[in-house]
C-alpha cells in the first residue's frame, strides 16, 4: 500500500528532525519558550520529557510516534495512521508556536495580503493564524524556496 509507506518515509523523515533538534538542544540548553510557558536552560533535560525543547517534540510524542512509524510498516493499522496524523498535527502547532520559529515568521516573510492579517492581528492567535494561512498556502517548491531564503541554506534534495 503506497500511502502507508508514504506516510511513514514522512513520519520517520520528521522523527529524525526531531531527534537531531533534540540532541541539538540538550547540548546548547536550549529550552522550550512558548508563548504561555518557559523552560530554564538548566532544566532542558528534564523538561523535553514532557514539553519538549526549543528544537523538538517532548519525548513522549517521539516515543509514540516511532510506535506508530514501526507499527505502520509492518502491515496497515488505521490506529497508527490516526496516531501519526494526530501527532504531525499536534508538532506544527508546537513548531509555529516556538519562540526559534516566531523569530524567523515575522511580516516580512509573509505574502502582502497575510502580513496585513498579521498586523490587524488582536493577539497571538491571530499572529499565528496568519502563519498558518501562510504555511497552507504553499506547494513544495515554495516551501522549499522560502526555507533557503529565510535560513540562508538552499535545501540540496
Amino acid at each position: 500500500m503506497p500511502n502507508r509507506r508514504a506516510l511513514a518515509a514522512v513520519s520517520a523523515v520528521q522523527l529524525t528532525a526531531g531527534l537531531v533538534g533534540q540532541v541539538v538542544a540538550l547540548r546548547r540548553r536550549k529550552h522550550y519558550d512558548i508563548p504561555f510557558m518557559t523552560g530554564s536552560p538548566e532544566h532542558v533535560g528534564r523538561d523535553s520529557w514532557w514539553f519538549g525543547s526549543a528544537f523538538s517534540a517532548p519525548s513522549y510524542m517521539l516515543g509514540s510516534q516511532t510506535w506508530a512509524i514501526a507499527t505502520l510498516l509492518r502491515n496497515p493499522d488505521e490506529r497508527a495512521r490516526k496516531a501519526l496524523r494526530l501527532l504531525g498535527t499536534s508538532m506544527i502547532g508546537g513548531y509555529l508556536s516556538e519562540r526559534q520559529c516566531r523569530r524567523r515568521l515575522t511580516p516580512g516573510s509573509l505574502d502582502p495580503v497575510l502580513a496585513e492579517d498579521w498586523a490587524a492581528a488582536p493577539d497571538a492567535a491571530g499572529r499565528l493564524r496568519a502563519v498558518v494561512d501562510q504555511v497552507a498556502q504553499l506547494t513544495d517548491q515554495q516551501a522549499i524556496a522560502r526555507h533557503g531564503r529565510l535560513t540562508g541554506h538552499p535545501f540540496v534534495g
